[in-house]
């Protein structure tokens, strides 16, 4: 098998920036003084109104500055956040943390950062300003070379934060001295109206005018962007001409007393007054997604009678068209997203339309039906495909969860779409979260049921990915004494799954046989293949292993791999290689193990499986012993230790694993003496997890064997 792909996003060392989408506009002082902040003060907040650029000026700044931080600038969007309990969890996620342990996320985040010399961007504080600023002050207190940029409308309040405002633009007049066609405020008109109209130039003609039009819209970019939009169908002249007579309605007579906040307000009011009815209709609807979306999510949650599924296609096109809605292009397709302040005006018209609550169950049907043909789909061909998705939809499926759990009445909706992504939790990188929400859906549903045991089940499969044994067992054992009540029989089965891998992480090998062979049995005649059957072949064959029955172990690989390719099963596959490298080491085949080590690893670069690395790493290191090659293996163990800090309990606290690697450390001192050991283990201790995956695969080209 030959698989490549690139590195999961936010693991790159140098950061996760999204790409600037537009061209930038003005800016120089402002820009010129952020930098100067930025170099004297480790915490920076850009305040101003929605509207007025903070966001993009941001992005450019950290685009300008990106090369002085060693170790990368990230960037954290808060924007359609909801819950303040979620914060340390959506920046530790944007940083690409995943820590599988169950300590507090702010520990794993301060431990994270650590002395890496690196920027982080907090985008939209200004609704979780409390959540933030505690979160910043154990940063910066932790990491004496981390350096934090936020933008909200207000500032964080601590004591040593810098704040800078972001004005308007320089609209012509300020500088009477100004030629008006180098107006910083002109030029993003007419750079935007280019867009729009092709043949539009500047020109005697028409600047005055624009001047105007710039003036009153008091230089607020969205503002201005969503003017320029309106030169499709009329001049300059008559833009103006309409936005005095809105103006009029807002202010009366007195022009100068209307506020910025009402100016930017009447823009999108006027953009909204352009679209036609069901444009805007829809609109409203799509404020309830969070982040982006694809366009059959739209077609299902905003259509009805007054809005039927055909018209949808062309109503967002001509949303795309207005401005009002993003167009992203991904390899995997389109998705569209609402500007920040677009969705605050929507949601405005929503409420006012008493539709919300009816669009946010739709919204919940839609990522339930999503989540169980996702979860259907999950050990085939389009795994990769379905991993990608679903990291896409995080965003929307909290937003669900929240919507779920919000009302006693949902909540076992929340069970259901909890249980149905338990691929997403553990395989997608967001083990900590389910692990949360979980608990939380379970609190809340506390009758037994079956769709209570699938929680129990997935929620001890979560626990035992975070390492914490006794609380998978005991989440295991529930699901069992309940599954039994409610007659739910593959309940049964899965919980003795869980129940063997917690045994197996703690040693108990007997146990831990009898359980997993129980699964396996009661498994084989299943189509299902995860998370019961080929998980716990997997295991079961650590068991052997441990145990001595290696050539029982290699068989039961070899037919757990023959079905992963048969069935297009990427991720247990990963795994399988790995407990093959381990058989084949230790049945004195060394360079057998190193080609099954680096396939799973090369496998596991489609997926943000931290945890899976970790292991195969783990066993690459003895495998680079036993051939002899122990500068790279001591680089390995030190990388393996800076790593296992921030993604959890080292080895999952497992004896058979911690034994294992305890005599891996010795085996590479006694080779190379004490000093070498030193200098080659502080090297390693230096690299991120994709440049220890790198070190591991060495001969990339090298062919994979079974």
């Amino acid at each position: 098998m030959r698989l490549r792909m690139a590195t999961p996003t936010g693991w790159r060392r140098e950061g996760n920036l999204p790409a600037e989408l537009t061209s930038f506009v003005g800016r120089t002082r402002l820009l010129a003084n952020l930098k100067r902040h930025l170099a004297e003060s480790r915490l920076v907040t850009v305040t101003g109104i929605g509207g007025v650029g903070k966001s993009r000026t941001v992005l450019r700044l950290a685009h300008q500055v990106r090369t002085q931080y060693p170790d990368g600038v990230w960037f954290a969007d808060l924007a359609r956040l909801q819950d303040a309990g979620m914060v340390k969890h959506t920046i530790a996620s944007a940083l690409g943390i995943a820590d599988q342990s169950s300590r507090a996320e702010s520990e794993s985040l301060s431990e994270w950062v650590g002395d890496r010399d690196m920027l982080l961007i907090i985008d939209t504080c200004e609704h979780l300003v409390q959540g933030c600023a505690e979160l910043v002050h154990e940063l910066l207190e932790a990491a004496p070379n981390l350096k934090v940029l936020a933008t909200s409308r207000q500032s964080l309040h601590l004591p040593y934060e810098q704040v800078v405002p972001v004005p308007p633009l320089v609209v012509p007049g300020d500088d009477p001295t100004e030629n008006l066609f180098t107006n910083e405020s002109v030029q993003l008109f007419a750079l935007r109206a280019g867009a729009v109209v092709p043949d539009f130039q500047l020109d005697e003609d028409n600047i005055g005018a624009v001047a105007e039009l710039c003036r009153r819209l008091d230089g607020i970019p969205l503002a201005i962007e969503l003017a320029a939009v309106r030169l499709r169908a009329l001049s300059v002249e008559q833009i103006l001409g309409l936005l005095a007579d809105r103006f009029s309605l807002l202010a009366g007579a007195s022009r100068t007393a209307l506020p910025r906040h009402a100016t930017l307000r009447a823009a999108i009011g006027w953009s909204h007054e352009l679209c036609e009815p069901a444009e805007r209709l829809l609109w409203a609807r799509l404020s309830v997604f969070a982040g982006d979306f694809e366009l059959d999510a739209a077609r299902f949650v905003c259509s009805d009678g007054r809005l039927p599924s055909e018209d949808i296609t062309d109503l967002v096109t001509g949303l795309v068209e207005k401005s009002i809605l993003m167009i992203r292009s991904h390899h995997s397709g389109v998705r569209y997203k609402l500007i920040d302040t677009l969705a605050e005006y929507g949601e405005e018209w929503l409420d006012k339309l008493g539709q919300a609550q009816q669009m946010r169950q739709r919204h919940l049907e839609y990522y339930l039906s999503l989540a169980q043909r996702s979860e259907d789909a999950w050990s085939g061909p389009r795994q990769i495909y379905w991993f990608v998705r679903m990291r896409q939809e995080h965003d929307n499926v909290r937003v669900a969860l929240e919507h779920a759990l919000s009302s006693s009445m949902r909540s076992g909706s929340a069970l259901t779409l909890l249980a149905s992504l338990w691929f997403m939790w553990v395989c997608c990188g967001f083990v900590r979260e389910g692990r949360l929400y979980l608990e939380r859906a379970l609190e809340a549903n506390p009758s037994p049921s079956k769709e209570r045991c699938k929680a129990l089940w997935v929620l001890s499969y979560v626990r035992s990915a975070q390492g914490d044994s006794e609380g998978a067992l005991a989440a295991a054992e529930q699901c069992s004494t309940e599954a039994v009540r409610v007659g739910d029989s593959r309940a049964v089965i899965l919980a003795s799954k869980m129940q063997g891998t917690a045994a197996l992480l703690q040693g108990d090998l007997q146990k831990a046989s009898a359980l997993l062979g129980v699964a396996i049995e009661f498994n084989t005649d299943n189509k299902e293949l995860n998370p019961g059957l080929l998980p716990a072949i997997v295991e079961l064959s650590l068991v052997l292993s441990a145990q001595g029955e290696l050539f029982e172990a290699e068989s039961l690989l070899q037919d757990c791999l023959q079905v992963c390719r048969e069935r297009g099963e990427l991720w247990v596959s990963s795994y399988a290689q790995w407990a093959m490298s381990r058989t084949r080491l230790d049945t004195g085949r060394p360079a057998e193990a190193l080609h099954n080590a680096r396939e799973g690893l090369r496998i596991k670069r489609h997926f943000h499986d931290t945890l899976g690395t970790l292991l195969v790493l783990e066993t690459t290191a003895r495998i680079l012993i036993a051939l002899k090659q122990a500068p790279t293996a001591a680089k390995l163990l030190g990388a393996l230790q800076q790593n296992w800090r921030t993604a959890g309990l080292p080895q999952m606290g497992a004896p058979f694993l911690t034994d294992d690697h305890d005599a891996c450390v010795e085996d590479c001192k006694s080779m190379m003496g004490e000093l070498a050991y030193k200098n080659a283990f502080e090297n390693g201790a230096r690299l991120d997890l994709d440049e220890a995956s790198t070190l591991a695969l060495g001969d990339l080209d090298a062919p994979a064997e079974d």
